[in-house]
């Protein structure tokens, strides 16, 4: 069976999956019914706000003080392949940033949420300085000979491409150098054939993107490599010379490629074509993401790194933050989907007591999904999703009416749009 003709056929079998006609709070739902399993005076910006924040406290308020290392129990997988654990904490820092970046670079205001936002602010701002001085106690193992470095710091450049102005301009000129000198020195690392290249082209495109020097042999073989070699198709890339059907698409190999063709626009008239392609693939990606989520909020859970739960929608929310959400999307249907998902993760058993994100799903009782590869830190990926986040409160995104999204249209009886592979 062709590459192309199974894509299709697996996210249409995906698309069904559901544990019958309930709502996003697991209750009976009627045929036809208005109710979206949530009530529509209920604020999803409000909800969303305090589950990244209540990730993004304990590593912000330690790092911005010197004391995440001495605080953060550095947890691994009962299979971790034996690396220096302490890359870790660059981990969960940079993957922490990189999905709190465009909320991070609103402006200030003197709402609740406004208040909170600026101490986050502050506490990135004086966490990255402490990540990259010699003599903190939080100085992260850039010189580890781990090549897990390399992943991380794609996280934190994404992050400072994300919101320049909130995260790199007002660093110091000291700090500014010595990211510089980190970015510059993990350059030994070379990329595993895989969405590794994108992390590679990721920290090179940083660098350009502040007047430094880039290794472009390494942001134009990324492209290559996702733009031509391993574009399987209907939105979909292969992570490798191999497809695996996973989330991967989601978590890295989507946002990573369109940031780095975005960031790279000014480079040459190239970038321009290929960045507008890779654009409309994550449109077409984000359109098979909507149709994932069951009628009642449950997502299919395939593949490796599933403890990196919700960030596998980080190319459904990057589409509605630059508000090109595809024509057949309403922002009402798309929050109010994302919703009810978070809705079904985040509890008080994703955190153990002192309030870090365990390993599993939903509890800790699934530790046995963690991979190899996979810390505590690595579980930050999961802040990927809250990117919409950057949009303001009064944007439609927030302000318009919960909306019922496809799956639950299908299953109710009412009419959907009709779904076709596309060619790009």
């Amino acid at each position: 069976m062709k590459r192309r003709t199974w894509i299709q056929q697996a996210s249409l079998l995906f698309t069904g999956l559901t544990l019958g006609h309930t709502n996003a709070e697991g209750s009976p739902q009627k045929k036809n019914a208005p109710g979206l399993g949530m009530s529509e005076e209920t604020n999803d910006r409000v909800y969303w706000v305090s589950l990244i924040s209540q990730m993004a406290k304990p590593i912000l308020s330690n790092i911005s003080q010197g004391t995440l290392q001495k605080n953060m129990p550095m947890v691994v997988s009962e299979s971790f392949d034996g690396r220096n654990p302490k890359v870790g904490y660059l981990e969960a820092f940079g993957r922490l940033l990189a999905g709190m970046a465009p909320w991070l670079a609103l402006p200030g205001d003197e709402s609740e949420e406004g208040k909170t936002r600026s101490r986050f602010l502050r506490q990135a701002q004086q966490g990255i300085a402490h990540a990259v001085d010699p003599t903190s106690a939080d100085y992260f193992a850039w010189r580890d000979k781990s090549k897990q470095t390399l992943v991380d710091a794609a996280h934190l450049a994404l992050a400072f491409l994300r919101a320049p102005k909130a995260l790199w301009e007002p660093l110091s000129v000291k700090t500014k150098q010595q990211v510089i000198e980190e970015f510059k020195y993990i350059r030994w690392i070379k990329p595993n054939e895989s969405n590794w290249l994108l992390f590679a082209s990721m920290c090179e495109t940083f660098l350009y993107s502040i007047g430094e020097e880039p290794d472009r042999q390494k942001i134009d073989y990324a492209i290559q490599k996702f733009d031509q070699d391993w574009y399987v198709g209907d939105g979909w890339y292969s992570d490798g010379d191999r497809f695996s059907f996973d989330h991967y698409n989601g978590y890295v190999i989507h946002c990573m490629l369109v940031e780095t063709l975005r960031h790279n626009l000014s480079a040459g008239e190239a970038y321009q074509a290929q960045f507008e392609r890779a654009y409309k693939r994550m449109q077409r990606y984000a359109h098979h993401q909507e149709r994932m989520i069951s009628p009642d909020g449950y997502y299919p859970i395939i593949g490796r790194s599933s403890t990196y739960r919700n960030a596998a929608f980080q190319p459904l929310a990057a589409v509605a933050l630059d508000k090109k959400l595809p024509d057949d999307l309403k922002p009402g249907q798309v929050r109010a989907a994302m919703t009810a998902m978070l809705k079904h993760i985040y509890s008080p058993n994703i955190y153990d007591k002192h309030g870090w994100l365990v390993l599993g799903l939903t509890s800790a009782a699934q530790g046995n999904l963690a991979d190899s590869y996979t810390n505590v830190g690595s579980l930050y990926e999961a802040s990927l999703s809250f990117i919409a986040l950057g949009l303001p409160a009064n944007d439609e995104f927030w302000t318009s009416k919960p909306e019922r999204w496809t799956a639950q249209k299908a299953f109710s009886g009412e009419q959907f749009p009709r779904d076709y592979y596309v060619t790009y």
